[in-house]
């Protein structure tokens, strides 16, 4: 390695360590007012705790490490070329970004770990993570029912309108164990009790209706009333440990588990275009004429299952989707480092941005930029509106292009806002003001 190259690694990896250090710190400071309700309410031992933090530590680093390749990007290249090393360098016929060869496939080496981390490291610690929290919700286990939103217990997913005291209002819940087809329970009101080491959710449900739809004769529909009924799940295998359980969100599974996933998805798509075929030539094949009671009640019947099936397949596509997205986005906030290296060194040279406070605002307002991006995309993904992998890539493909435009203007040494000229200039606005 020769001396320029390996000064601008050590220039680079120091502020590197320390940006990921301080990002790191204040992010976990984020996790820590989200969690200190928690914490305190159910009084956690210090263990549980430790648990919490540790588990949610991959999540952070996740994002950490693209945030602190951009600051520590600028900052190393804006101190240089504030001490006027860099017009040193250049001045001696040296080309900067040739002796940054090193630093680029540094770059990518790390773009490829943290590929792997989120696709291997981050779903499992998600998943443990997951349980532990289930765990310590269920030391009050009302709290795991979020009022307005869908929570699941496996194939069991419970609405509820309004939490009161230790009562739901307005419940609704799918219980998917029984038949292909969910069963509806809707309850004016219940309570949740957890029994067995948190291993076994009752929930009581009291003044309410079951709708069940016969999965062998799909024309016959149940509407059952009851006064009380008791919904009891069991073996959830919630435990804090690192065993795994039989249900994993997205964000728990790696790409293979995802793929796996979406092959079997489309078979359940395969297999309802199969039955929606014969019931649409049925439809096709009945008399015009509605005013016959039999003709209008089969019309029906065959209208209301094929809706049935098509809400079923639509469903099952959204699914896809998420679940595809989710695994473009692993590796997409990986190449990030890549690209957040790219846009940052020329940015550091030309904005000359000494200071380490500058140079975190303005990695914070790319990254800002940046992360809206990728939100909007997965909302984009989700609904179809744009593929999974082009709602995911398409961030880094336009800081990319930025990269190589901004990487192209410092190579021909032209300028950007020097932001440290800029921010005296405020300063001696404001002090006249004042």
């Amino acid at each position: 390695m020769k001396i320029l190259e390996r000064y601008f690694f050590w220039e680079n990896i120091k502020p590197f360590l320390l940006s990921l250090v301080v990002i790191t710190f204040v992010m976990m400071l984020d996790r820590l007012i989200d969690l200190l309700n928690v914490i305190i309410e159910k009084q956690l031992d210090f263990l549980t705790i430790i648990s919490l933090f540790s588990l949610s530590l991959p999540f952070i680093l996740a994002l950490s490490v693209p945030i602190a390749v951009l600051t520590s990007s600028i900052m190393s290249f804006g101190r240089m070329a504030v001490d006027q090393e860099l017009t040193a360098v250049k001045a001696c016929g040296v080309n900067i970004y040739k002796k940054m060869t090193l630093l680029y496939i540094i770059a990518l080496f790390l773009a490829g770990g943290m590929a792997y981390f989120n696709d291997f490291i981050l779903p499992d610690t998600n998943h443990v993570l997951k349980n532990l929290m289930i765990k310590v919700t269920y030391r009050k286990p009302i709290n795991a029912i979020k009022p307005g939103t869908f929570t699941s217990f496996e194939n069991i997913s419970v609405y509820a309108k309004e939490a009161v005291g230790e009562e739901l209002h307005g419940v609704i819940i799918y219980n998917r164990e029984s038949s292909s087809f969910p069963t509806t329970i809707t309850a004016s009101k219940g309570t949740i009790s957890i029994e067995n080491n948190a291993n076994k959710v009752r929930i009581d449900l009291y003044d309410g209706e079951m709708h069940e739809k016969d999965a062998h004769e799909q024309d016959k529909y149940q509407i059952r009333y009851f006064k009380h009924y008791s919904l009891i799940k069991s073996d959830l295998g919630f435990q804090i440990d690192n065993s795994p359980t039989s249900y994993r969100g997205d964000r728990e599974m790696n790409s293979k588990q995802i793929m796996s996933m979406v092959e079997s998805r489309k078979k359940d798509i395969d297999r309802l275009e199969n039955e929606l075929k014969p019931l649409r030539e049925s439809l096709q094949e009945l008399p015009t004429n509605l005013e016959d009671q039999e003709v209008y009640i089969e019309h029906k019947k065959l209208n209301n299952m094929i809706k049935l099936k098509v809400a079923e397949k639509d469903e099952i596509e959204k699914t896809i989707r998420v679940y595809q997205v989710e695994m473009h986005k692993k590796y997409a906030l990986a190449f990030a480092c890549f690209v957040f290296f790219l846009i940052g060194a020329p940015i550091g040279m030309m904005t000359k941005t000494s200071g380490i406070g500058m140079a975190f605002s303005v990695s914070a307002v790319i990254f800002l930029i940046f992360y809206v991006m990728i939100v909007g995309g997965e909302q984009l993904g989700d609904r179809g509106l744009l593929s999974p992998a082009l709602s995911m890539w398409i961030p880094n493909i336009i800081f990319l292009v930025l990269g190589m435009i901004v990487t192209y203007t410092s190579y021909k040494e032209k300028s950007l806002i020097d932001l440290d000229r800029l921010n005296n200039r405020i300063k001696k606005l404001m002090s006249r003001f004042s």
